[in-house]
């Protein structure tokens, strides 16, 4: 009697392995095309004068794409890029659990950094392909309860 591996004669082990290999692809893809995305609106806030204070800043599950200053106010961006409208404006991806975790996250922010500034939440959109992106910056996008002055 010969031996036969978990894979052999499960043609859906195989297939779900294949898949998952395709998903990863596609996510690493993905999540290049996003930083993509972040490097023009860096780019573009360094261009409009912004001082751009920290990238992917990360406090537990929670993130802040981009941490800009500019005459002294603390600018929280928020970058969504995508390749098309034809789905909808990448801003209706900010949902309202988006920005609830984007102000949490500005929050530990102001506190780890010590920083007693104006805060303001934008959001920038980067639609598009190189070399023919887009840019789309909505400034004071939303309001935190918190520091709303």
């Amino acid at each position: 009697m010969r031996a036969i591996s978990p894979l052999q004669g499960n043609s859906k082990v195989v297939k779900n392995a294949y898949i998952c290999s395709r998903i990863e692809e596609t996510m690493a893809q993905h999540n290049e095309f996003g930083r993509t995305g972040e490097d023009y609106a860096a780019d573009y806030l360094r261009g409009n004068g912004y001082f751009i204070r920290d990238r992917n800043w990360r406090t537990g599950h929670k993130e802040l794409d981009i941490v800009a200053e500019k005459d002294n106010e603390l600018i929280i961006v928020e970058v969504k890029t995508r390749r098309t409208t034809l789905y909808g404006h990448p801003v209706d991806a900010v949902s309202s659990l988006k920005i609830r975790k984007t102000v949490l996250a500005a929050e530990a922010y102001v506190r780890y950094f010590k920083l007693d500034m104006k805060i303001r939440f934008d959001v920038v959109t980067v639609v598009g392909s190189e070399p023919n992106m887009k840019i789309e910056h909505i400034e004071d996008a939303f309001r935190s309860p918190v520091w709303y002055k």
